[in-house]
């Protein structure tokens, strides 16, 4: 089955641009566009897309409110957020209000269309380089609501796996570096998913970083 997609930006040439562009690709399909926060989370609930391509500065209510609503029930949508503003404060507010990605509206089109693909899959954007340091930072931050550091119910094994995980190693590399089978080391990140109540393999990351399995780059 394609890939259905939200458009939701408060400029009508974006969407309208994304449309277009998107038109071609045979594994994705858009299925509705927004211009508000309050309107993609509205459709958001009406079309069951599987991934919400979000901008962030919006009037009313903006991209990090709407991402936060649209994940707060636990469904399948996934949002994946395209903005212009890349700092780490961005970042951050949409990675703690549960978006899975975070891309800027100057990558190609590829990128997009292969960042779309990957969170429909259930993935994160997790790369060395930019995103580990802005999440390596994100972990080191004050949280309103913090999550308990304590990994209840999770294994020996699955605490180095979760390890690996947290210096953004793929399943692969993970089952290289324990000598297990890619199948496991894929099953043991199935386990985390649900032990930590994770959306993602980014917030795999997050709960890593909160846990001190990993040191935070300086």
């Amino acid at each position: 089955m394609n890939i259905r997609v939200l458009l939701v930006d408060d400029q009508p040439l974006i969407r309208a641009g994304l449309r277009v562009l998107m038109a071609d690709v045979p594994d994705i399909d858009v299925v509705g566009e927004a211009g508000t926060g309050a309107e993609a989370v509205r459709l958001a609930r009406e079309v069951a897309p599987d991934v919400v391509l979000m901008d962030l500065r919006m009037p009313g209510t903006d991209g990090i409110a709407a991402t936060r609503e649209i994940t707060a029930g636990g469904g399948p949508t996934r949002v994946l957020v395209l903005t212009t503003f890349d700092d780490d404060a961005h970042v951050h507010a949409a990675l703690r209000a549960g978006a899975s990605g975070f891309l800027v509206k100057d990558m190609a089109l590829e990128e997009i269309l292969g960042a779309v693909r990957v969170v429909a899959a259930g993935d994160g954007l997790i790369a060395p380089g930019v995103t580990r340091r802005l999440i390596a930072e994100f972990a080191r931050r004050p949280d309103p609501t913090p999550r308990p550091r304590h990994l209840t119910g999770v294994t020996e094994r699955e605490r180095q796996v979760l390890t690996l995980v947290g210096l953004g190693l793929s399943n692969a590399e993970i089952a290289e570096r324990l000598v297990i089978s890619p199948a496991t080391a894929k099953a043991h990140v199935a386990r985390l998913f649900t032990k930590l109540n994770a959306r993602d393999r980014v917030h795999l990351v997050i709960a890593a970083y909160e846990a001190g399995l990993v040191t935070p780059t300086p």
